[in-house]
């Protein structure tokens, strides 16, 4: 089981990696460091809530993020995810909606990398620790919202 997981984490770290490189960069954008942590728990669908916080130049501000997904979703799991954010001019480029479409399990604790994109061109680049008992393969909406 440990093979699939290592192989699983090192082909959405490939198409993290793939997606960024694609991303036109920017002129004149910026970027920042984001720190988070969501709930998630269903039956066919599912719901997340957390809270975070992102820090861009010198100062800190707090998110509040919630979500849906729907598709294949059993358990619940916490994950605490890190990262960086590009591609923004202020902190309200953060703030929108994040669209993923992914499948995997946990049980007991896992890696998460994850690569997203809103709809103002802020590209979320993550990776974090997820923790529970949790299948999925599902169609996923996160917002973020600054509070």
């Amino acid at each position: 089981m440990r093979v699939f997981d290592r192989l699983r984490a090192a082909l959405i770290a490939m198409s993290a990696l793939a997606f960024t490189a694609a991303a036109a960069p920017a002129a004149h954008a910026d970027g920042g460091f984001v720190r988070f942590s969501v709930l998630k728990g269903g039956w066919f669908v599912g719901a997340s809530a957390g809270s975070g916080v992102l820090y861009f130049r010198g100062r800190a501000y707090p998110l509040s993020i919630g979500g849906i997904s729907a598709g294949f979703v059993f358990g619940g799991s916490q994950t605490n995810f890190q990262g960086r954010v590009s591609n923004i001019r202020s902190p309200y480029d953060v703030a929108g909606v994040y669209a993923a479409a992914g499948a995997g399990g946990t049980f007991g604790v896992g890696g998460q990398v994850i690569v997203l994109q809103n709809e103002k061109g802020a590209v979320l680049t993550l990776s974090g620790l997820q923790i529970g008992l949790q299948l999925n393969a599902d169609l996923s909406g996160l917002s973020i919202q600054l509070r």
